[in-house]
């Protein structure tokens, strides 16, 4: 099946190049259940409430010292928009997507359960390494591991499935069968969980520790606001990885009967704010990328949106409030503040580049996730310059125009740390 038969997306692709704790108990669900199912057993009908959760009084400070600090971090300007009252989220993070500018954080170096969030790490890892038009017979035993409660696309033993349909399952319905699946295409479970923790690395994601390669709860499996974020930026500078996570909608392949034409379904996209769904509008100019809830991480949600020639990403991790909405309520009114404040805030940070992209002279100022966190000094605090990468990518989507570019920020030797 061709993928343009398959894919009913909202992005149409114009042009391409290289362009952007305590722990819980119980593993639960990802996401939305599957179309028509029940809630599973472990989403209770009235969520109890959430203990209360204290950040660590001393976090990394990749990125810059203030992003180390507990609690909200901003610098507001004369004329800027105070941030959003009410935000109840663990922890959250505006950044400018091209320039890698923090605009505001809170906590944003808590390192908590991420949820099928951590799918954009394991999209990231393993899409470039696996030919999208490459077919595949499921094997039962690669679905014996799905955890309960998952959530999943559907994919059934001993029907062939093209890597194109896997990715759709993946970022559309955050189909931990299709994670499985795509995982032993890679070498296995246990193969892909090493690479994507050194791609986080690479990233240098260091809050992140991965253990399940689709974000099903796992003791241990954690990652934060500023990670996520990073995550995300390095995944929109692929063209498929913009196409899948800017997919509405899609065409799946279902049962296949003898002598018939094989029988297909529709799959939405979980992420409420692109889908359009559950109560909420489509906000103008998403162009992604992924969704997640789970017992341990509540709900958690990166996205990506352009206004004009700005460009933002927002990471929100477990809303105190309850609901399933609210994840993306707080994101929109994150997003609606970065537009409006861009231009008349002082950065607290960056996203920092890759580690073979570093050239500060005394390079990251972490190793490893296991490392404790840094002491502020003089190359974490300083906000980078933009170094632009060659190439650009042309998106209409969602009512907009979404054009991402390569830009990764080198710090400067010297410069003074942000306040």
């Amino acid at each position: 099946m061709s993928a343009s038969k398959v894919l009913k997306t909202t992005a149409v692709v114009v042009a391409s190049a290289l362009a952007l704790p305590a722990m819980f108990t119980a593993p639960a669900y990802a996401d939305d259940p599957k179309p028509g199912g029940k809630p599973p057993s472990q989403a209770p009908a009235k969520a109890p409430a959430k203990p209360v959760a204290v950040p660590p009084p001393q976090m990394s400070t990749v990125g810059g010292a203030r992003l180390g600090q507990p609690g909200t971090q901003v610098n507001l300007l004369p004329g800027a928009p105070q941030l959003p009252a009410d935000l109840s989220g663990r922890s959250w993070i505006v950044a400018d997507a091209e320039s890698g500018e923090v605009l505001a954080a809170n906590n944003a170096h808590w390192r908590l359960p991420p949820a099928s969030t951590l799918k954009m790490l394991f999209a990231d890892t393993v899409l470039p390494t696996l030919p999208k038009d490459k077919v595949h017979k499921v094997a039962p035993q690669e679905l014996e591991d799905v955890g309960p409660g998952s959530s999943v696309v559907g994919l059934k033993e001993e029907l062939d499935y093209s890597v194109h349909d896997l990715w759709l399952g993946v970022f559309l319905s955050s189909g931990n069968d299709a994670v499985h699946v795509l995982s032993a295409m890679n070498g296995g479970i246990d193969k892909t969980v090493k690479d994507m923790q050194a791609h986080a690395e690479e990233l240098q994601a260091l809050d992140t520790h991965v253990v399940s390669p689709d974000g099903y709860d796992s003791p241990g499996q954690v990652s934060s606001a500023y990670d996520l974020t990073l995550i995300a930026r390095s995944g929109m500078q692929k063209k498929d990885f913009r196409e899948y996570a800017g997919t509405a909608s899609a065409e799946f392949p279902g049962k296949q009967e003898p002598g018939k034409p094989r029988e297909t379904f529709q799959i939405q996209n979980t992420n409420r704010l692109l889908a359009g769904s559950h109560g909420l509008s489509q906000y103008p100019g998403i162009a992604g990328v992924k969704n997640g809830t789970t017992t341990m991480a509540g709900s958690t949600f990166t996205g990506i949106a352009q206004r004009g020639n700005r460009k933002l990403l927002v990471t929100v991790m477990n809303p105190a409030a309850g609901g399933g909405n609210v994840v993306y309520e707080e994101t929109k009114a994150l997003f609606d503040w970065g537009f409006a404040a861009a231009g008349k805030v002082r950065p607290v940070g960056e996203l920092v580049p890759p580690k073979s992209a570093d050239t500060r002279p005394l390079g990251s100022p972490a190793q490893s996730h296991e490392n404790t966190p840094a002491a502020a000094g003089e190359e974490s605090g300083g906000l980078a310059t933009a170094l632009a990468v060659a190439g650009g990518v042309l998106v209409a989507l969602a009512g907009g125009v979404f054009l991402v570019n390569r830009r990764w920020p080198r710090s400067q030797r010297g410069r003074r740390p942000q306040e």
